[in-house]
Parts: C-alpha cells; structure tokens; sequence
C-alpha cells in the first residue's frame, strides 16, 4: 500500500468546512465536511469509505462533534443536517422515511461515488437502513448507536405512545420558554465550544420543535412498517453499539427490550456485530464517543485505502 500524504491543514472549525447539497426539487441540505488523511479535495477518492453521519430525531449535525473529528484522522467524516435542523431549511411536505431516506442518498449523490460507512444515533437509523435498502452497492458498512429499532416492542404501546407525546409536548413548552438547552447542559457540555455555541443557536428553538413532530410521526410510521417489512439490507458489516444503562426517558424494562432489540438486530446480519456500551445510557455518542469511533476504525480496517 503506497503511503498516505500528510493531512492537509484542517479547518478552522471542529467539524470542518460548510456546504450545502441540492436536492431535486431545490431544497439545500447543510453539511460539515473533516476531509481525512492525505486529502487534496472535497472527493476523499482514492482513500476508502467516506463517513457519513445522521444524528438522531430532532438533532443537528453538532451532536457528532466528538466522533467526527476523531474519525477524520482515519477518513473523509461528514456530518449533515436533515431538513428543518440545524442550518438546512424546514421541508414543507410530510417527513416519512422514505423522504428522509431518499434525502441521505441524494446527499450521497452529492458527495461522490463512495463507497460510504453510514454512522446513525436513535431515530436516524431507521433512515440509514431505509437508505441502503434503497441504494445497497455503494454502502460499504453501517454503525448503528444506540438505534431505535422495530425489534424493540414496548415502544408499540398505548403507554410508550402516550409517554412519548407527552414528552414532546414538554419540549415544544420548554423551547417557547427558552429553557429546553438548560435540560441538556450537562449531556453536551463535553463538546468543543464551537460545536456547542452551534448547538445552542441551532438546535433548541420553536422551529427545531415543529420539525421534531413531522420526523415523529414519519419514525412512528416507520416502525410499524418495518414490523412486516423491513428493509433487505446488502451483505455487508452491521455493527450495533447498545447503551446498556437505563437513563431519564428510558426505564430499565424498557432498556432491556432495546438491548435485546440490538442483539437481535446485530444476529440478523451475517456480518453483524454487537457491541455493548456498558458506561452510557442513549446518548453514547456523547458518553462514550471513543468506543464509537473505535468501532467506526474497525470498519474501516475491512476497506484498506489505495
């Protein structure tokens, strides 16, 4: 293998340098682009997958501000905002899975050829499945964290549901109030400053509120869907990174059900792994956004760059 050119010098923001892609009916989704190891553009070719990463409902690109940058040492690592969140403009139709899903592979058409390692957290990995169903050759591994899986079936009930909305009614007041960041302090007061003051002028406002119900009720649907059809993922290395601590909004019956959901999900795929955060709750990528990245390196190790 020829050796790798010293990276270039790295943008002045944690996650790099902004850009937008057009979608086909003109809407602009946001991105922030590390360009990895030995890049001289914006195509990472020539040096294996390029990292690509959905953040969970309702949540911009800034909740990967500790993976991604750790990641660019090894790959090209992209973070993107789905429509309605952090600095991508508001969808005016329906946000169904099959629209989000259809916006990441469009984004991918953006990027290149690939291939591509998608890295989902929560409800986004519904959309990254949905995705490679869809587009299967270019998609050379996924890594799901955390993810909110069909599999687990306490979230199918009238309680959950009803929790659930209850929930979001509590979020869309605390944002009117201006309180909704307070309630997340201390889960991102690891990020770096600038991916924090990103946070705190993107992620909590009334806007972000209006988009987190259209991407509900398009997961809610999803789920269901997914019980009786799910989608037919490509051959390819599946790992499924599970928070095994119970935490606010997520009791332990409900804790071990997702557990559960992941290892069954990791069982179903003849590459699959399961790989159990054993020190965090949901957010893993903020907890232990290492054991993140390492498993994201694995991956990588199986595409050898040339």
């Amino acid at each position: 293998m020829p050796s790798i050119p010293a990276t270039a010098t790295p943008p002045s923001h944690t996650q790099g340098s902004s850009a937008f892609a057009t979608t086909r009916d003109g809407r602009q989704l946001h991105y922030q682009e590390l360009p990895g190891p030995g890049a001289t553009d914006n195509t990472g070719a020539g040096y294996g997958p390029t990292l690509v990463f959905d953040a969970g409902m309702a949540a911009s690109r800034s909740f990967w501000g500790l993976v991604q940058p750790q990641c660019a040492q090894w790959a090209r690592s992209i973070a993107y905002d789905r429509s309605g969140l952090g600095r991508s403009p508001a969808d005016s139709q329906p946000r169904t899975i099959e629209r989000m899903a259809s916006d990441l592979n469009e984004l991918l058409d953006h990027l290149g050829a690939g291939p591509f390692i998608l890295i989902a957290h929560s409800g986004s990995g519904l959309i990254v499945r949905a995705a490679t169903a869809a587009c299967p050759a270019r998609i050379a591994g996924l890594v799901l964290v955390d993810v909110t899986d069909e599999g687990c079936t306490p979230v199918f009930s009238p309680t959950f549901r009803l929790m659930e909305k209850a929930a979001h009614g509590a979020s869309v007041l605390l944002a009117r109030l201006g309180l909704l960041e307070a309630c997340y302090r201390s889960a991102i007061a690891g990020l770096p400053a600038d991916v924090r003051h990103d946070l705190s002028r993107e992620g909590f406002t009334r806007a972000v509120m209006k988009t987190r119900a259209a991407e509900l009720q398009g997961l809610v649907d999803a789920m269901h869907a997914f019980r009786h059809q799910p989608p037919r993922l490509p051959d390819i290395p599946v790992s499924v990174i599970s928070g095994m601590q119970a935490d606010f909004g997520m009791s332990k019956r409900l804790r071990a059900a997702a557990n559960g959901a992941h290892r069954l999900r990791a069982a179903h795929c003849r590459q699959g792994r399961f790989i159990p955060a054993r020190h965090s709750g949901h957010a893993v990528l903020l907890s232990e956004p290492e054991l993140v990245a390492n498993e994201i390196h694995h991956l990588l190790r199986q595409h050898p760059r040339h």
